[in-house]
């Protein structure tokens, strides 16, 4: 059974599979390097490093970035719209585009996400200066989560892989959404007009079958400077622009998949890597290290490490009862639970909302020391429970 379904995998899904595999592994080498190296005597000049601003600015036009922010504005909108055009993909003619195949990992994901904000929003109750970090437990990391299904090889089954990969592009889908609706600042109507306008010629292009790829990358930096300007933030033009791209044309390859291929190799080697190394540069210290006990970072523990399986098993297996959704039978409920605590896996997306949700130095270190402490423990425990349990319960 295994076998016929690993035939009927797509292409694309296979390639995108093992690229964020390899991106897995080049995060985690990467927020090593970033930790060594602000923790040794380089640690304050590399910090001013990525401080460093570049660009410039008129009025009403700002490009005048730092290192970090030209890296988490400017490059991760490519993963943004990888993520998004795969997103796509996987609806159009994927996995997520049977609806009963779909209904189990949208499920989980949506388990996934109330679950880790409730136990965060009960944590924090109390301290309403942090509740606007309810977003950070609810996303998980594509590539850290795959690469720990890789390293496991043929000792987990095939639909297992395809469900965590769909929970987590699934999940990713809600952390954008997230994003977009409450990580929003002084919104711009002539800027979101100005979106409005590029999306419409996009839009236009599409429906004339006018393809030329240099005049959508052209508007799809329209979009992206538009939205940049217009208090939602920039990366959600990748994810909308890929929502826009054409899958169908008189041309030999689709503009999708094109991009999609473009974007593979510099997203998994360059771009990932190098967000982890820009916001993973955390000076480790005896004080911040007994402040983790406070609420924020407490809730996002809570929320990623037990809120994450408790969330994608209950809510999967609920659904199976309720025939809502079928759970694979090559899938034991220890297999599911394992892929519930390796959702717990943030890192990416988690850092990511972590920097929109606080100006605070404090609270920006803290949530990130315990997202690396929760996305270690997750992955631990998750890949020892595979590793050690194949048989089905």
């Amino acid at each position: 059974m295994e076998k016929i379904i690993s035939a009927k995998l797509s292409k694309s899904f296979k390639e995108f599979f093992a690229n964020q595999q390899i991106a897995g592994i080049l995060l985690v080498l990467g927020t090593f390097v970033s930790l060594f190296i602000a923790n040794s005597k380089y640690g304050v000049p590399f910090q001013e490093f990525l401080g460093t601003k570049i660009g410039f600015e008129y009025p009403h036009l700002h490009l005048n970035q730092s290192i970090t922010n030209w890296i988490n504005d400017g490059l991760m909108s490519l993963f943004f719209l990888l993520v998004g055009i795969e997103i796509k993909r996987e609806l159009v003619s994927g996995e997520l585009s049977d609806r009963k195949k779909a209904m189990l990992p949208m499920i989980g994901a949506l388990g996934g996400m109330i679950v880790p904000a409730l136990l965060f929003l009960i944590v924090n109750l109390n301290s309403p200066n942090t509740i606007r970090g309810m977003g950070i437990p609810t996303a998980t990391d594509i590539a850290f989560a795959i690469a720990i299904l890789g390293l496991l090889g043929d000792r987990v089954p095939t639909s297992l892989k395809i469900f965590l990969t769909a929970l987590a592009i699934i999940d990713d889908l809600g952390a954008i959404l997230v994003i977009a609706i409450f990580y929003g600042h002084g919104i711009q109507i002539s800027w979101i007009l100005a979106s409005l306008i590029i999306c419409g010629i996009i839009m236009f292009l599409n429906y004339k079958d006018l393809t030329y790829t240099w005049v959508y990358v052209i508007l799809g930096l329209g979009l992206w400077f538009s939205m940049l300007h217009s208090g939602i933030h920039s990366t959600i033009a990748g994810v909308i622009f890929a929502f826009l791209l054409p899958r169908q044309s008189k041309m030999e390859s689709k503009m999708s998949d094109a991009f999609e291929h473009f974007l593979q190799v510099p997203v998994s080697f360059f771009i990932l890597p190098l967000f982890a190394i820009a916001n993973t540069a955390i000076t480790l210290n005896t004080n911040i290290i007994s402040e983790l006990i406070q609420p924020l970072p407490v809730g996002i523990f809570v929320g990623l490490f037990i809120g994450k399986p408790i969330g994608i098993f209950s809510f999967c297996w609920i659904a199976s009862k309720l025939k809502l959704a079928t759970i694979s039978d090559e899938i034991s409920l220890v297999q599911l639970l394992a892929a519930g605590i390796l959702g717990g896996i943030g890192f990416t997306m988690s850092i990511f909302i972590t920097n929109l949700a606080f100006i605070d130095v404090e609270y920006i270190l803290l949530a990130k020391i315990s997202i690396l402490i929760s996305s270690i423990a997750a992955a631990f425990v998750g890949f020892l429970i595979l590793k050690l349990r194949k048989s089905k319960i």
